[in-house]
């Protein structure tokens, strides 16, 4: 079983990212479980969701303690929130920031960070205030776990997103493309 943790600002999508990362893992035949975590219920609070994958029915129904990977939508919540509280060693630490992997420094883990802001900025995904990360974060997790194919993630976008799906499509491939590690 895999456990990811996603950590985000409410209106950022770390919510919706997680259901559309679970939808594409279903498409293909995985055994997955996602629900969200807020704080206060408020635009801007920090919000976690949780995505649990498996080859096999998942029969725990708790939230993940001890994730393998994390991923960050705002990179802030670093220094605001335990966001590597029982992270394990050596998983994957994915941060939307315009900076290097190298500028982090995480002995046990591997970084990856990816742009994920300006990527949405320049689909107009979202206000430019606030803008919404989530699909660009996909795309950056998918390079560094490729847990799914790149099309199934695709119909997943489409189907959870119905106004301007096109963009966000064009956003989560660019942040594919556009991943450091």
């Amino acid at each position: 079983m895999i456990e990811i943790r996603f950590h985000g600002r409410g209106g950022q999508g770390a919510v919706v990212a997680s259901e559309i990362l679970a939808s594409a893992l279903f498409r293909e035949g995985k055994f997955v479980q996602t629900f969200p975590e807020f704080g206060v219920e408020r635009r801007g609070a920090p919000v976690q969701a949780f995505l649990r994958l498996s080859d096999s029915p998942i029969r725990v129904r708790y939230k993940v303690y001890h994730p393998d990977h994390i991923v960050i939508f705002d990179k802030v919540l670093i220094n605001q929130v335990p966001i590597f509280e029982g992270l394990k060693k050596g998983g994957w630490v994915l941060i939307n920031t315009n900076s290097s992997p190298q500028e982090y420094k995480f002995p046990d883990y591997h970084t990856a960070t990816c742009d994920a802001t300006g990527i949405a900025i320049k689909y107009k995904l979202g206000p430019k205030t606030a803008p919404i990360v989530n699909t660009a974060m996909l795309g950056a997790l998918l390079r560094i776990l490729p847990l799914v194919q790149i099309e199934t993630l695709e119909e997943s976008i489409k189907e959870y997103i119905k106004k301007r799906a096109e963009d966000n499509i064009l956003a989560m491939r660019e942040a594919y493309n556009e991943t450091k590690f």
